[in-house]
């Protein structure tokens, strides 16, 4: 709204200063103060909102250290990250960017489906919440919506080189075309460029129309894995949070160069136009999440609930998609996959030996992984630390691919 009121300024009236809102980087830095002063200031007023309601965890005994201290406190805390976001993005940012639309509607529609299971865990006072089934189909639903407007919509474009050559004139020029694309980016390859549509190559002449049959199950399937992935994340303070701010950042640089034509040429990098836009829903989002810390880092007094952690991962999903870099996301967002595979090795493993042994044995002591060093004796803030340092050299990891290729 800001940009709009500014921008009518600045063409109308002339006014000075009103034009610096034109930046990207201008209303980025606006929204990342902005988020992080509504996420710690307005933080502590939900928080005593939802104690005073009894919005409490109700924690399952897993012998784990210093579990038992944990129970009461206030859930829900994802509203204070849903709120920090979004108030300076619709402010700052335009809001009839396909991107941003896009970001906005997948927070409130992964926010939605996170409160809905977390409404259910308290008041109805089912523990399991919200049936699995339930939320694999918003999860598919939002992959559907996602996906089919990366697909079909027609603001969403690269932006291709090609070279013409005269020889009459012995001259070389190259053009830049927009087109419609399902190219994506694969890091560590030199032309790094692959095309979802080659997949059905083998189905003859005309094989590009049907690219959406192997696009949208490709989106998906991330929104769910990823989603899924900071909710098993998202079990020891300040881990989540911390994670998915580290990873958020480093998509935020990835943004920022492909939607800048001058730092994609320089770089070598997909072109995507007006996707730098994104780069105000990433600061605002990185303000929020680093506000959350202040009252979620241990002791926490509020978690963010599966409001907070499937919000989290719909969006970093949905980011790195629309930015071309989800091959990306097995790198960046490793904790994440490492989280997610224990799970996966534990009861698979358990499931295997114990048809075979008649007993099921385990690889960790605990699942998801921070629970196993839990049980190991380690504290949860040593834990959370290392994790963070995973996080980051994961990150930087992510970033240097930039220039590998």
């Amino acid at each position: 709204m800001l940009y709009y009121l500014f921008d009518y300024l600045h063409k109308n009236f002339n006014v000075p200063g009103a034009g610096v809102f034109q930046y990207i980087t201008f209303r980025s830095a606006l929204a990342i103060i902005l988020s992080l002063s509504v996420s710690t200031i307005f933080g502590k007023k939900i928080i005593t909102f939802l104690r005073n309601q009894q919005v409490g965890e109700t924690v399952r005994e897993l012998g784990l250290a210093g579990q038992t201290q944990k129970a009461g406190t206030p859930t829900m805390g994802g509203l204070i990250i849903i709120m920090a976001t979004l108030i300076p993005v619709v402010l700052l940012s335009k809001l009839d960017n396909i991107y941003i639309i896009l970001l906005i509607v997948t927070t409130l529609w992964m926010g939605t489906i996170g409160f809905i299971d977390d409404y259910i865990k308290i008041f109805k006072k089912d523990k399991q919440g919200l049936k699995g089934i339930f939320k694999v189909i918003g999860q598919v639903g939002l992959g559907l919506i996602v996906g089919s407007v990366l697909y079909f919509h027609p603001g969403v474009t690269i932006r291709e080189k090609s070279t013409i050559s005269n020889v009459a004139k012995t001259e070389i020029r190259t053009t830049t075309i927009e087109e419609k694309s399902t190219a994506t980016t694969i890091p560590f390859f030199k032309n790094n460029e692959l095309d979802y549509a080659e997949i059905l190559a083998w189905t003859g002449e005309g094989y590009e129309k049907w690219a959406w049959l192997v696009f949208i199950p490709i989106v998906i399937f991330i929104i769910t894995a990823v989603s899924n992935g900071a909710n098993l994340t998202d079990g020891i303070d300040g881990l989540a949070a911390g994670t998915s701010a580290i990873s958020v950042l480093a998509l935020g640089i990835f943004t920022f160069v492909s939607g800048n034509i001058i730092l994609s040429n320089y770089l070598n990098v997909m072109y995507i136009p007006n996707s730098g836009e994104m780069t105000v829903f990433i600061a605002a989002f990185v303000g929020a999440l680093v506000g959350f810390l202040w009252y979620n880092s241990y002791p926490a007094t509020v978690f963010m609930g599966d409001t907070g952690s499937l919000t989290i991962g719909g969006i970093i999903a949905v980011l790195a998609i629309s930015v071309r870099k989800e091959m990306l996301i097995p790198l960046l967002c490793g904790i994440f996959l490492v989280e997610n595979f224990s799970v996966v090795l534990q009861v698979g493993y358990f499931k295997y030996t114990k048809k075979r042994f008649g007993e099921g044995r385990r690889i960790f002591l605990m699942s998801p992984l921070h629970h196993h060093y839990q049980k190991k004796g380690y504290h949860e803030s040593k834990i959370v630390t290392r994790f963070w340092i995973v996080g980051i050299l994961l990150a930087i990891l992510s970033i240097v691919t930039l220039k590998l290729q």
